[in-house]
């Protein structure tokens, strides 16, 4: 695998407003998330809401997607059980991954326009908002080839699985904030055995708080999908 700077801009300027609800939920259980993002998915479909990103954290969670392996995970589920932890079963792309407090979940439920229906355009964009949010925090992103995420000094800061249905997207990234890390080493995280991952606290010696991470990452997903925020956050 070889690491690549982020490209400098995949910004897509639309002609009219597209207006975004951005949404702070605090710790969601997984399977509650997932029924939100069902009925939010279906009301975009329908065109009675804007596009709307969740932003919110999980309790300790490892979840899979349509593909993912299951041999990925570790250890049993009993082992899991007993450290708080649950496995949960989605849509999305992308091997398994865990999800737990301290670490930003961020769920677009977005139309995609269409200039900007790639999938792997979606990926791009998401890994550049990352990126440019991490850079907010001083910290230099980079990307590896073949593999959607974000990495920082060779270990990776943020995963992404995302699933598209009738051109909605469902799903997203998580970005590590202060997470306990100690959770990664129950799995090979996305399906790569032995893979470092981090988190900003360890990059920078102390965690930001989880609200400035917010700001940041709404502002530049904002700005890098075209899309103007609403001027109230929703807060549920």
């Amino acid at each position: 695998m070889t690491d690549v700077a982020p490209p400098a801009s995949l910004t897509i300027e639309h002609t009219t407003p597209l207006p975004l609800i951005v949404r702070t939920l605090g710790i969601v259980p997984y399977d509650e998330s997932l029924a939100e993002q069902r009925r939010l998915h279906a009301e975009r479909v329908a065109g009675s809401i804007p596009d709307t990103l969740l932003l919110l954290e999980h309790p300790h969670v490892y979840t899979l997607g349509r593909r993912s392996d299951p041999g990925h995970i570790l250890v049993d589920e009993g082992f899991l059980h007993a450290h708080g932890a649950t496995i949960a079963h989605n849509e999305r792309g992308g091997e398994v991954t865990y999800h737990g407090p301290g670490q930003l979940v961020a769920y677009p439920i977005m139309l995609l326009q269409p200039a900007e229906r790639s999938i792997t355009s979606l990926v791009r964009r998401m890994e550049a908002v990352i990126a440019a949010t991490l850079g907010e925090f001083g910290l230099e992103a980079s990307l590896v080839l073949g593999e959607p995420g974000v990495w920082v000094n060779g270990r990776k800061i943020a995963s992404i699985g995302m699933a598209v249905r009738r051109w909605v997207v469902l799903h997203g990234m998580a970005l590590n904030v202060d997470p306990d890390l100690t959770y990664f080493s129950y799995i090979n995280p996305c399906g790569h055995a032995g893979l470092q991952v981090t988190s900003l606290a360890r990059e920078l010696g102390a965690a930001p708080s989880m609200e400035s991470v917010h700001a940041a990452f709404a502002r530049q997903f904002a700005v890098m999908f075209g899309r103007t925020m609403a001027p109230e956050v929703v807060v549920a």
